[in-house]
């Protein structure tokens, strides 16, 4: 199993980022919350990682940090979320965000995330609720600590296109994404649009 990567970080293609390891490309799965996290093309990056093996094929997933590749562990864990539907969760809110839905019985909040129903939502609270005891919480806004950090990346042909591909990879039908970023800053970088998308879906 891989755990780990350290290496120059070649592409950004959101959700998917492409990491040379000793001359080996890796190509790896990202929430928005590591992709927000990561330094520009060209530098050196370290993930956290979790493989999965399928009959299809063995796919890779990165982490910035430690405690989101728990979460994710324990997202999958959960009857009816899969590895796409986690990372749509973690890209639509941080950690400490998910945990205080949980922990408050706000499953209304979770079903702003693309792909979760009620049911779902129900589900998550209820089998995530005992789980969370044992996790630190970290002060700070966990999504805004990770911001302070990152390094921007190169601008983007059309980070608006690119950034509507990217929500639509993590479960947003096309109309839906196009309406979350319609009226956003031009200025923005993908990563940003993206962001700013989410934030203005969470907000209702």
């Amino acid at each position: 199993m891989i755990g780990r990567l350290r290496g120059t970080l070649l592409e950004k293609q959101p959700p998917w980022i492409v990491v040379d390891v000793g001359g080996v490309g890796y190509e790896l799965e990202t929430s928005m919350t590591t992709l927000l996290a990561l330094p520009a093309v060209g530098e050196e990056v370290q993930l956290h990682t979790h493989m999965a093996v399928r009959e299809d094929a063995h796919l890779l997933y990165g982490f910035a940090r430690g405690e989101e590749r728990q979460l994710f562990r324990a997202l999958i864990k959960v009857n009816g979320v899969g590895p796409k539907l986690a990372l749509a969760i973690l890209s639509g809110m941080d950690q400490e965000a998910f945990i205080r839905c949980v922990m408050e019985d706000d499953s209304k909040a979770l079903t702003r995330l693309p792909g979760v129903g009620k049911k779902t939502a129900d589900r998550l609270v209820v089998e995530m609720r005992d789980r969370f005891p044992h996790w630190q919480l970290e002060q700070e806004n966990g999504l805004h600590a990770l911001e302070l950090g990152a390094s921007p990346s190169a601008p983007a042909a059309d980070p608006f296109a690119d950034a509507e591909s990217a929500l639509v990879a993590l479960g947003y039908k096309p109309t839906e994404a196009s309406r979350m970023l319609s009226g956003l800053d031009a200025s923005l970088s993908t990563e940003g649009l993206i962001k700013a998308a989410l934030t203005r879906k969470m907000a209702g």
